[in-house]
């Protein structure tokens, strides 16, 4: 009996030490392997069924000797993990959250330890919380039933009046018609996700005649630091918060001090004062950066209102986006009656997998909702693969040029000129000299720089010596010399006007070739003179995608076209915080009004503007139904009539660069057709990605008849009812399937469908005559598309337009035949594989 019991004490010391590591967050990362034996397998490792009290003894203490060398070294450091649930099981917020307390303590010693870890739960539009956990607590809880996916909150970067015209939402018209800018969005509330707002700005005064604020708003604008709600909110800003908790659990407490920012919605590094009024802004007369792009500004939606969610934060002056946060301002977000989204940050690949992805998880649970999310879609052009924000339920956006360039002419010793692009304001002389004479190896680094004063200078630097990444980079070496200015030259189509912390003339390799020659021919350094710079409107060609702008095809989900349209990111005016630089610089004194950006970060906002224009225009339609009105009207030409070139490479754009095309939102507002998605289209994309049926059900909102089951037979995401169609692995013959419904003005429609045929790849479309009547506002056709080449790695384009002589509905159709690894040519067209069954 004595034996018994000794036997079941040793077992609760090793059971209280294990609980023990456990809660005081272990991390076992060198056992041996008898001692992770004896942690994880105990009753395997030591034997408790033979009654040898000294085997007991030897085994326990053996365990916590093996413990005591490995885990001191071993203790885990905290971070901010998200534990996501799904849908809300409870529709009472208060009981939502007194459930994640509940599921958290699992993992701590008390109750009261898991609240003060806790940062937000996730309570409205679904269910989840953030909190401080080590690796162990996080790996405890993803185990859990009920969990979907647990991750490391990471921070996110930001993707930093012409351009409306330019794509044919022209504000004043010679006819009687209202614009469409004036017509529609009173009713639609827009979230922008960003660093805030500068509510001063004439961008968001009331527009006149502006209704009361709709009835369905939940949210509220929160008081803060130099942020008062009742001075700063009105009809048109009808909502502003901030979240920081993420933000300072990374970072340290925000230090308003030393690095300026506010402690509250009110914004100052302007990126969100920028994209707000991009997307939104009213309108305002006589609009200007230091006198250059002179015009009328507004934005997408005029008259929509706007809610600001600050989740982006200044640290070194660079803007950082916490997922806790995020998570957080969706959730507030849904719950407050937005109906669009728009988030102008990501991350590069690798991407996180969908549901351990703040921004898919928020976009995914807005779309159930019919909320509307735009992302921009990245930076990290013109690289292939690179493309962020690629989830199938949201909208990636690309960055394109304008037909607007601001020319500015340097003259040397008047002998020759040439022309860059600048935002010069007064002329500027000085003394033209080489890199090489002021940093090592010709290379405008801060760091090669050579200790010679470069006073009264203007330096001529090569972006591929070094290598120097950018013009910011340049300028910084050039201001450390003393340099009065820099001539910056970069391969073609790089040419980017910007505000600048010194004068920056950009310029081509030819032209920067030609200066060079001049220089080392001349005696003495060649006097040179800098021109103010000129706005010049209707340059072509136009658009050409930013060669920054982030390309397909998709790392995760090739089978998905990312991006999926184009807008204009390059050289946007828009509203700026008038206590900031329009460059952040420290060194720069001037403070504007208004200034320039690029980026995909400002091409996501002038989406959003559209989407709120239809989303008012059209309130029944589906997220999935508005992104389609956008792909299939987008346009592929440039303003001389040839196809969009590929900024970065002087070549024809294809649908990696640009999607579906650029945005036309005239022609969006009645699309003719439309490819919506249904649940099951989604429950098949989550089934691809490794759901079972019992996680779907805890992912997709119940509706009558959906089966969430996932098929024994695998389904390509190619099936899916999106606008494009993507093969991204073509090896045999397959059939795909569409659906179209009609959203025309006229219930009886007949449409005929035309084929570009990829390069080798026959295409055949069955039906091909759509008749749509008032009893068939939805039909379906089949693609059965047949490799007739031997290939591999290669991609070839075409498209599906189908037509009733006024509605032009074109998807770009994008396939990779997989050929080559056939033993026997002949075997090629052998199978028959069918993604779509005729029904």
């Amino acid at each position: 009996m004595k034996k018994k019991r000794d036997r079941e004490g040793v077992e609760v010391a090793y059971i209280h030490l294990v609980g023990t590591i456990a809660l005081k967050g272990g991390k076992i990362t060198s056992l041996t392997q008898e001692a992770h034996a004896m942690l994880f397998n105990p009753r395997q490792t030591c034997d408790f069924s033979r009654g040898d009290m000294a085997a007991y003894l030897q085994c326990f203490w053996g365990l916590s000797l093996s413990l005591s060398l490995y885990f001191i070294q071993s203790i885990s450091t905290s971070h901010v993990y998200v534990v996501y649930l799904g849908l809300s099981q409870f529709r009472d917020p208060l009981v939502t959250s007194k459930f994640h307390i509940q599921l958290l303590s699992n993992v701590f010693s008390s109750e009261e330890e898991a609240k003060q870890s806790m940062l937000y739960s996730y309570k409205h539009g679904f269910s989840g919380f953030s909190a401080k956990l080590n690796s162990t607590q996080a790996t405890t809880l993803a185990n859990m039933k009920g969990v979907i996916s647990v991750f490391r909150s990471r921070v996110l970067k930001l993707h930093t009046t012409r351009s409306w015209d330019f794509i044919g939402l022209t504000l004043y018209s010679s006819t009687e018609v209202t614009p469409l800018q004036l017509t529609y969005g009173d009713d639609v509330v827009v979230g922008v996700f960003d660093t805030g707002i500068w509510p001063e700005s004439e961008s968001f005064k009331e527009e006149p005649g502006l209704g009361p604020i709709p009835s369905s708003w939940k949210g509220k604008c929160v008081e803060g630091e130099d942020f008062e709600p009742k001075k700063d909110c009105n009809r048109k800003l009808i909502g502003a918060r901030y979240y920081l908790q993420g933000f300072e659990q990374e970072f340290g407490s925000l230090n308003t001090s030393g690095n300026p920012e506010y402690r509250s919605a009110r914004d100052f590094l302007g990126h969100g004062t920028h994209t707000a009024s991009t997307a939104v802004g009213s309108i305002v007369k006589n609009a200007s950066m230091l006198g250059f792009a002179l015009g009328t500004a507004r934005g997408g939606a005029p008259r929509a209102r706007l809610a600001v969610y600050k989740v982006c934060w200044g640290k070194d002056l660079d803007g950082n986006c916490a997922e806790a946060d995020i998570l957080a301002a969706f959730d507030d977000a849904l719950h407050d009656g937005v109906k669009i989204i728009s988030a102008s940050f990501g991350s590069d690949p690798p991407l996180a997998p969908f549901f351990s992805s703040s921004a898919d998880i928020g976009s995914f649970h807005a779309m159930q909702l019919g909320v509307s999310s735009v992302f921009s879609a990245g930076n990290a052009g013109p690289d292939p693969s690179l493309v962020g924000n690629v989830a199938p339920w949201t909208i990636s956006v690309a960055a394109s040029s304008i037909d607007r360039v601001f020319p500015t002419a340097i003259v040397i010793d008047s002998n020759f000129s040439v022309m860059g692009e600048s935002l010069i304001t007064k002329e500027i002389n000085g003394r033209l000299v080489s890199a090489f004479s002021y940093f090592a190896d010709g290379a405008c680094l801060a760091e090669n720089w050579n200790k010679r004063v470069a006073k009264r200078k203007i330096i001529l630097c090569f972006s591929n010596r070094g290598p120097v990444l950018s013009a910011e980079i340049a300028q910084a070496a050039v201001l450390a010399a003393s340099g009065l200015g820099l001539i910056f030259v970069e391969p073609p189509t790089k040419q980017i006007a910007d505000v600048d912390i010194i004068p920056t003339v950009r310029v081509d390799v030819g032209q920067g070739n030609r200066i060079q020659i001049y220089i080392a021919q001349s005696s003495q350094n060649p006097a040179v003179k800098i021109l103010p710079s000129k706005t010049v409107i209707g340059k072509s060609p136009a658009p050409v995608v930013a060669s920054f702008s982030s390309r397909g095809p998709s790392p995760i989900s090739p089978d998905i076209l990312k991006p999926d349209v184009t807008a204009p990111g390059v050289t946007i005016l828009a509203a700026w915080p008038s206590k900031t630089s329009p460059t952040l610089s420290p060194h720069d004194d001037r403070r504007v009004n208004w200034n320039f950006q690029s980026g995909t970060s400002m091409s996501c906002p002038h989406v959003s503007g559209v989407v709120a224009l239809l989303q008012s225009a059209h309130p029944d339609w589906s997220p999935a139904a508005i992104r389609s009105a956008l792909m299939t009207t987008a346009y592929t030409r440039d303003n001389t009539f040839d196809s969009i070139l590929a900024g970065g490479s002087r070549e024809v754009s294809g649908p990696f660069d640009i999607g579906a095309g650029h945005i036309h939102p005239s022609k969006a507002m009645d699309p003719g057709l439309v490819y919506d998605m249904k649940t099951r289209d989604y429950i098949i994309f989550l089934c691809n990605i490794g759901y079972n049926k019992n996680q779907i059900n805890m992912l997709v909102l119940p509706s009558p008849g959906t089966d969430t089951s996932c098929s024994r037979a695998r389904q390509t995401n190619s099936n899916i009812n999106y606008p494009s169609i993507t093969v991204s692995n073509l090896q045999s013959t397959m059939t795909i399937k569409r659906t179209v419904r009609n959203v025309g003005t006229k219930a009886t429609a007949i449409y005929f469908v035309s084929i570009v045929k990829p390069h080798g790849v026959e295409v055949l479309i069955w039906p091909r005559i759509l008749i749509f009547s008032c009893f068939k506002e939805e039909l379906s056709y089949f693609v059965t598309l047949k490799p007739l080449k031997k290939s591999k790695g290669r991609y070839d384009f075409g498209e599906i337009v189908w037509s009733d002589g006024f509605h032009y509905v074109r998807s770009p159709l994008v396939v990779l035949v997989n050929t080559s690894n056939d033993d026997d040519p002949s075997t090629v067209f052998s199978s028959n594989t069918t993604a779509a069954s005729y029904k």
